[in-house]
């Protein structure tokens, strides 16, 4: 490795250490306001005017959409502490996306969009992966799509074997979509569409940029279909190990 890349690794190290320890400082005095608040809110303090409650509650609101979005920067760096390395290991796809629809079964019902995995008919078998840095890509897609839909949407999840070597997942929604102009930099560092940031203000816009890296790593692809106001379905592939891949990086 070269001293120019040796001191390119050292300077995205000491970033992604940087974030996680003020995320994780972040994160906790939120917690600490939390439970501040709740105790408002449960009437510990004593009992609240209508007008203090709504004011209460507006800040309760605000404070976990906070708490939501540190987490997520908690998530990409530690996605991030091993950027340039896979540890491929045969993993089940299904079993993946079982797992990764667990976490979002709550959230899922409280805001009335309903989520339907169309799992295949005959047994999908094991492909390499890594399976902490796909599941953050599934994680990313579901909660997107969870996020930018309203009460009555619905997101299908499916998963397509082109040919012998490699396998296609899509998650599909019927939400907000995104606007033709902004569709070409939707992949990039930071970026939000206009539309999803009126929706949900709270974004790093690190999420789509990260999944796309880790799918690139495997040597497969990410793309996108979308329609303002209609939905967006996001694809990716992964190649199935029966044909030769050099993966950049791997363990």
């Amino acid at each position: 490795m070269s001293e120019e890349n040796q001191s390119q690794d050292t300077c995205s190290l000491i970033q992604h250490e940087t974030v996680s320890i003020l995320a994780h400082q972040l994160r906790t005095s939120l917690a600490a306001s939390k439970w501040i608040l709740k105790m408002f809110q449960d009437g510990d303090v004593g009992e609240l005017t209508a007008e203090q409650r709504g004011f209460i509650d507006k800040a309760y609101s605000a404070n976990e959409r906070m708490i939501a979005l540190v987490s997520e920067m908690l998530e990409i760096a530690k996605v991030g502490e091993s950027d340039n390395t896979v540890s491929l290991a045969p993993h089940s796809i299904v079993e993946l996306i079982d797992d990764s629809l667990f976490d979002f079964t709550s959230e899922s019902y409280k805001r009335g969009v309903e989520i339907i995995f169309l799992r295949p008919e005959d047994d999908t078998p094991l492909i390499p992966f890594d399976w902490a840095k796909v599941r953050f890509v599934m994680q990313n897609l579901i909660e997107n799509a969870i996020k930018y839909s309203d009460h009555g949407d619905r997101i299908v999840i499916a998963i397509e074997r082109h040919n012998d070597h490699e396998i296609e997942v899509s998650v599909k929604d019927t939400g907000i979509g995104i606007p033709e102009g902004e569709q070409a930099k939707i992949f990039e560092r930071y970026f939000r569409a206009d539309n999803a940031k009126r929706k949900e203000d709270m974004g790093t816009g690190l999420g789509l940029y990260t999944a796309k890296h880790i799918i690139e790593q495997h040597m497969g692809t990410m793309r996108f279909e979308s329609k303002d106001g209609v939905g967006t379905t996001f694809f990716f592939t992964l190649p199935t190990g029966k044909k030769s891949h050099s993966v950049v990086g791997m363990v």
